[in-house]
């Protein structure tokens, strides 16, 4: 039996995730301390999660490209990017269904061979449906890779250390981000634009051959194969609505309202502000490559940082520091008069705060959750915030026609923050829990 969600158990030294050991000081001495075995997970997650990101951004970069050579309009540009959040909605939920019932490692193979195979197909669309379609299938299989993922290395990372391990593995998509960034350079620069939009995508499905690194080298966490040993010998298994019943129904809702203010206040940043800054400040560093490179470093400082910090201060205080880091940042942004220097400058701790506050989500939500249906709990509850946070630019974008788009998205953005402090305050500290089969 697992424990009643929310205490705090000694660690067991049955299985490497749990074991009793003092905790790690240094900032990566936590590494030098984990298995072979552990290391291999953690990086099969960590490049996972970076091709993920890397076929993911792809289409941020092209859709000038798609804009001047096939004559759509920017809301149907807008429109593939909501099509894929929310199929990658439901293919997270699946995913984590899928990994309780399959497998946490099978479901990660699954998910990258999906989001690679559909990647790929975006590169041979021939008009803007055929695109809509294919992208938003690789959503599905985007959305699923990050749940599988993030469960597979908070079991497989003893209880000390399993903030850092897994807020590691989220700036994956840092590095994911900044080399689809570089890709779009070299591959723009060797060929023509309506050639290499094309090239780019099918470059994507070079994540597929990661897969058999996978099928060699890494095993299910030990946490995982002992529960399924038990289920299989009382021949009963546990249905994932199980996250909906009495013992559960409270933690998953206030969970998914964490997610929900974390995706829904990112969105509402990261979304408007380069237009709100292009229109109505004039500023023109935006669109440039170093203020992309000094966000992208930001986010990758900010994803590190927090994940030492959620195990240094707890869960709970780590996202209500970078909520109010975050919050801070869309106020500075929307209301403080700045020029393209100040600008340049301020995109560091916007990807800093706003990207580094999901470094401590993947912990916290494999131990909010028993291992019978960890995965079905932290898929719902991930997703349905990246559901109801890709509503978030277009509520501003309408309500904006109301009022000035600085203040609709700093309304927006401190509402989200807010509902995620609420969150955090009322859900349970998890910081050093041992997971039990």
């Amino acid at each position: 039996m697992e424990t009643q969600i929310g205490s705090i158990q000694s660690p067991q030294p049955s299985s490497p995730a749990n074991a009793e050991t003092a905790p790690s000081h240094g900032f990566f001495s936590w590494y030098r301390d984990i298995t072979a075995n552990e290391r291999r997970t953690f990086w099969s997650c960590k490049v996972g999660y970076a091709l993920d990101a890397m076929d993911t951004q792809f289409l941020s970069f092209v859709i000038p490209t798609l804009i001047a050579t096939w004559g759509i309009s920017r809301a149907d540009a807008g429109f593939i990017g909501t099509a894929t959040l929310l199929t990658s909605a439901a293919g997270g939920w699946v995913a984590g269904i899928l990994s309780d019932r399959i497998g946490r490692v099978r479901t990660l193979q699954l998910t990258i061979l999906w989001f690679a195979f559909f990647t790929f197909l975006c590169g041979l669309a021939q008009n803007y449906e055929q695109l809509l379609v294919a992208r938003a299938l690789m959503g599905f299989g985007f959305g699923g890779e990050w749940t599988a993922g993030a469960v597979l290395i908070g079991e497989a990372i003893r209880a000390q250390d399993r903030g850092k391990a897994v807020g590691m593995v989220q700036a994956g998509w840092a590095v994911g981000w900044g080399l689809a960034a570089l890709l779009y350079a070299l591959v723009f620069s060797l060929l023509p634009a309506e050639t290499a939009w094309r090239v780019l995508f099918l470059i994507g499905l070079l994540p597929a051959v990661f897969v058999i690194v996978l099928r060699r080298l890494v095993k299910e966490p030990e946490v995982y194969t002992e529960h399924k040993a038990r289920e299989a010998q009382a021949s009963e298994k546990t249905s994932f609505a199980a996250i909906f019943s009495p013992r559960l129904i409270s933690t998953t809702l206030r969970a998914a309202l964490l997610t929900t203010g974390a995706q829904g206040g990112y969105y509402a940043i990261t979304t408007w502000l380069p237009t709100f800054l292009k229109t109505e400040r004039g500023l023109t560093v935006l669109g440039t490559g170093g203020y992309l490179a000094m966000v992208i470093v930001g986010s990758y400082i900010g994803y590190v940082t927090s994940a030492y910090l959620t195990d240094r201060i707890g869960r709970k205080r780590n996202f209500i520091l970078f909520a109010l880091g975050s919050m801070t940042i869309a106020l500075a942004y929307t209301h403080i008069p700045v020029n393209d220097t100040v600008m340049l400058l301020l995109g560091f701790p916007l990807g800093f705060f706003a990207s580094g506050i999901f470094a401590g989500m993947g912990a916290f939500l494999t131990e909010l959750f028993p291992t019978s249906v960890r995965g079905s709990g932290q898929g719902f509850c991930y997703n349905v915030g990246r559901a109801i946070g890709a509503f978030f630019p277009f509520l501003i974008g309408h309500v904006s026609q109301q009022m000035s788009l600085g203040h609709a998205i700093g309304i927006f953005a401190a509402a989200a923050y807010g509902v995620l402090i609420l969150a955090a305050l009322t859900l349970p500290e998890t910081r050093g829990k041992a997971l039990e089969a």
